[in-house]
């Protein structure tokens, strides 16, 4: 098959996919795969097989293609191509959990001197990076990559990363119980949606809506959370999205526990796990584990509530996931203390106190945790956070912490 006719083929299943025939564009793509000889169709069409496995959740498949991406990128020796490919392998383990393995590509990638193709994949590079770091609880080197993808955004006028970007922020702010910030950044994503999105996919009204849930369940506005949460799972169903059908059951299941609704809760976290495991999503199934042992707390199932901890750490320490590790210590603390099993409440807190400190999650100004409860936060440029109330009272120019570390001994 020459390239015109390679070109013509990828085009085909292009149009199958966008009117949701996934199954014939990936009849198409296989073809052309088979039959191309054609370097550069090789790739592209490579490049399509990736996107469509990773919005269905076949993320063995998708690294799969990406390896094979990266070998014809390198037969070809073009440094666009090899961005482009060591990108796609970044995501691919981003999507696996394998957060250490996704860093390294992507510094691969930002080390790469392509073209102005290689530029403006850059964006999304960062992206990557910042999800990963976020995966690895490195909150200020996840909040750094972040503020790079957008500036590239901003300077590519690249709406749809800005709108992923913002997901993100918001997914970070979440974790570190910003919630009002967690709401502000889905919703200035649902906004690009509105004001740019006429010609995108829906998966990124789902993406934003979905955010949005969450931030809302987290400040207690549990009918915008389930309205949210709602739109996200119909969006995904229509167009067969499972990881987002995953998170959205998680989600679900999440707020029928704030409602102490356990018999609601359950099944859907029993959903939830069920195709987070088979897709691979470890950070999910994580947080499902949690959620589960919340719920048997509830009901004072103290035993079980253990052995859904148990299963959540193990989770954790398998990706390098330490705020995962950190919520385990913490409701086995509580579980150990009703008890009155001093020794294993002992054990449980000393790992707690060892988690806070390896996060570094706290103020460097009043020196408390940062994440123990909902408050406003302030990253400044350095992506250093502090609380908002602090900087505002300390009045301090430039950022406490890079001061305190760029003082030598010799002149303290």
């Amino acid at each position: 098959m020459g390239q015109d006719q390679t070109k013509q083929q990828i085009e085909k299943g292009l149009r199958l996919y966008q009117s949701n025939q996934t199954d014939k564009a990936l009849h198409v793509w296989t073809k052309v795969l088979e039959k191309t000889s054609d370097p550069g169709g090789k790739f592209r069409v490579l490049g399509c097989l990736i996107t469509a496995h990773s919005e269905m959740g076949k993320y063995k498949d998708m690294l799969k293609y990406a390896l094979d991406q990266i070998d014809t990128a390198r037969e070809m020796e073009d440094p666009d191509y090899l961005t482009e490919g060591y990108l796609n392998l970044a995501r691919s383990n981003e999507k696996l959990c394998d957060f250490q393995k996704t860093v390294s590509y992507c510094k691969t990638c930002l080390n790469m001197q392509g073209t102005t193709v290689s530029l403006q994949l850059n964006g999304q590079v960062c992206l990557s990076m910042g999800n990963a770091f976020l995966g690895l609880s490195v909150f200020q080197k996840a909040l750094e990559s972040y503020e790079k993808a957008l500036r590239y955004a901003h300077n590519n006028d690249d709406k749809m990363l800005e709108c992923r970007v913002c997901c993100s922020l918001g997914n970070i702010y979440v974790q570190l119980k910003d919630y009002e910030k967690a709401l502000f950044f889905p919703c200035k994503a649902a906004e690009l949606v509105n004001d740019y999105g006429k010609g995108w996919s829906l998966k990124y009204r789902a993406m934003s809506q979905y955010h949005m849930s969450v931030a809302y369940r987290k400040l207690e506005r549990l009918p915008d959370a389930m309205e949210c949460c709602e739109e996200s799972m119909k969006i995904a169903l229509q167009h067969g999205d499972r990881p987002l059908q995953a998170l959205c059951l998680l989600n679900f299941a999440d707020i029928h526990r704030c409602r102490r609704d356990t018999d609601k809760a359950f099944p859907r976290y029993e959903s939830a796990l069920g195709i987070m495991t088979e897709i691979g999503n470890r950070l999910g199934q994580a947080h499902v584990y949690l959620g589960v042992a919340k719920c048997w707390l509830l009901q004072k199932e103290f035993d079980k509530a253990l052995d859904s901890l148990q299963r959540a750490q193990e989770l954790a320490d398998g990706m390098g996931n330490k705020l995962c590790t950190l919520k385990v210590h913490c409701l086995s603390e509580g579980i150990y203390r009703s008890r009155g099993q001093q020794e294993e409440l002992r054990e449980q807190v000393v790992k707690f106190l060892q988690c806070v400190e390896e996060l570094e999650l706290y103020c460097g100004m009043c020196g408390e945790s940062i994440g123990d409860r909902d408050q406003k936060l302030q990253a400044l440029p350095c992506s250093h956070i502090f609380h908002l109330k602090c900087l505002q009272t300390n009045g301090t120019k430039g950022c406490p912490k890079c001061f305190k570390s760029s003082m030598k001994p010799g002149f303290v």
